[in-house]
């Protein structure tokens, strides 16, 4: 496995706030991906929808619905939870793919996996 990867200062990460984005190579493609805050911890997935495979974001980096309390697909309103990405309702088919973070001395990282790798230039 690669170390863990920076992502951003933990104050970027405002809670119910703008989702952070970032490229990841996930299973051999270039995707987007994005990190938020919700109830202190910090999460992030893959911005693709289970339901059709579009990104979540209703503006640049608007994942939550206006409650604060989901995240969810502008196109077709499936919700998925911000702490699990588990479906919440609506037609998503499963869950986001969770990235694992981890928060160390301010900074937020993101940890690559067997099929979730940094882009590289």
């Amino acid at each position: 496995m690669d170390s863990p990867q920076p992502l951003c200062n933990s104050a970027h990460l405002v809670e119910g706030g703008d989702a952070v984005p970032f490229d990841v190579v996930y299973a051999g493609q270039t995707c987007r991906a994005f990190a938020i805050r919700y109830k202190g911890g910090a999460h992030a997935y893959l911005n693709r929808c289970t339901h059709v495979a579009m990104e979540l974001d209703w503006q640049p980096n608007q994942v939550f619905d206006s409650s604060g309390h989901w995240l969810m697909c502008a196109s077709h309103g499936a919700e998925y939870r911000p702490d699990t990405g588990d479906c919440a309702g609506g037609p998503c088919r499963g869950g986001l793919v969770k990235i694992a973070l981890s928060e160390d001395g301010g900074v937020v990282y993101w940890h690559p996996a067997y099929n979730l790798q940094p882009v590289w230039l």
